[in-house]
Order: C-alpha cells, then structure tokens, then sequence
C-alpha cells in the first residue's frame, strides 16, 4: 500500500515511516497541512495517517478538503487531541478512524492494515506500445514471445513511458514517478535504472523503443530518434 505520513514532529514520522516500510508499505512524508493536501490530491494514497496540528492547514482542515474533492482515500486522523468533542469532529468530517497519542506501534500498524482492507481493488490496467506488453500488477514485460521480470522501480519507469510513449518524459517526471518524494535521487541513479530497463525491453536483434533524449529524458517510440 501507498501510505502518505502528514506529521510535523520530523522524528517521529520518519520513525513511523521506517515502521510501516517494514511491513512493505511505500511510505511518503509531509510536515506541514499544505504539503500533505498537494500531495493527498495527486499521488492515489491508499492511506493518510494524519496530525491535526499541523503548520500552514491543520489536519481537519485537510481532510474536510480532500472529502470535498471526493479523494477517498482511507486516513486515519493519529493526533494528542483526545477529547471526545475532537475525535467526533474528526470523524465527522472525513476520518474513517481516530487513534490518540501517545499510541502503542502495534496498535497503529494494526489500524493502517484494517485500513487497507477497506480499500477496493482497482483494475490493473495492462499497457501495450507497439509489441511491448507491461504488466504492472506482475511486474513484468513481455515482447513477442518473450517475459522478462521488473523491479518495483523498473516497473514504475516503465509506465509512466507507455502512458506517455512517443512523447519526451523528463528526467524529473521519472525521479517522482521512480521513487518518493522524500527519496534522493541522482539522475546518475536514474541512468542505472533506464540502461537495466533497456535492456530488458531491447534484446539483440529486436527495433530499439527506448531511446535517450539528451540533456530533456527519454521517449519510448518506434523509430529512431533524430
């Protein structure tokens, strides 16, 4: 699951980042209301863990916005607002659970799971460019007769390409769509990662797709690039 962590104490969300990491979750970071509404409203979360004390929009606020844009996403307001007039606000407002600080781990992990079995599971697209087939929910690509494993982050590059083949993809599109926002990432990494996945798209004696725009990104299309 793709769960986004809006806490302003940095330590405390990094902790709890590392925590649901460990369960296999993608974990994302924001530290203030403003940055978790930006992100809540574009990156399909599963699940928000939300502070109500937050800078710049506090967590009532964010979560009556993204209920008014009729974003679903499951969150979970965790917050040391404990009085009973607060969590009934809370919930009234868009939170489909209330957990007050301080909390046992165990109890919050346990909370994001059953919150994640609420979320409906979505249709995986297959996408297709030319004799390429991406798979994403097996994390793999076929072309012709030929299947070849993906990483997680292969896989993310890759469809981000097919959505946008035979147009230039930046390197920064494929950075955020690659990995995290809070991750660093040189485009040297990312130049490891796209020569991996060309070569799994591209065997000897089958059309290049690939190709690098230098200096802007890459294009996936089917003839050569001037």
């Amino acid at each position: 699951m793709r769960v986004l962590i809006a806490e302003d104490k940095r330590t405390l969300a990094r902790h709890l980042g590392r925590a649901l990491e460990g369960e296999g979750h993608s974990v994302t970071l924001a530290y203030d209301g403003e940055e978790a509404l930006r992100l809540g409203k574009s990156d399909g979360f599963d699940v928000l863990l939300l502070d109500v004390m937050l800078p710049r929009m506090d967590g009532f606020a964010v979560i009556r916005k993204m209920r008014e844009l009729r974003i679903e996403t499951q969150t979970i307001i965790v917050s040391a607002r404990d009085s009973m007039s607060d969590v009934v606000f809370g919930l009234d407002a868009g939170a489909d659970d209330y957990l007050t600080k301080p909390f046992a781990l165990d109890v919050l992990l346990a909370k994001v799971r059953a919150a994640a079995r609420r979320v409906p599971t979505p249709e995986v697209k297959i996408l297709q460019f030319e004799d390429l087939v991406l798979r994403p929910h097996q994390y793999e690509l076929q072309r012709g007769a030929r299947v070849a494993s993906l990483t997680r982050t292969e896989c993310a590059l890759l469809a981000v390409l097919m959505r946008r083949a035979r147009s230039v993809v930046p390197h920064a599109v494929l950075l955020d769509e690659g990995w995290s926002s809070e991750a660093e990432v040189s485009f040297d990494s990312l130049y490891v990662f796209v020569r991996a996945l060309r070569a799994k798209i591209t065997q000897p004696g089958e059309a290049e797709l690939l190709h690098t725009i230098r200096g802007v990104g890459y294009s996936l299309r089917g003839h050569s690039c001037a």
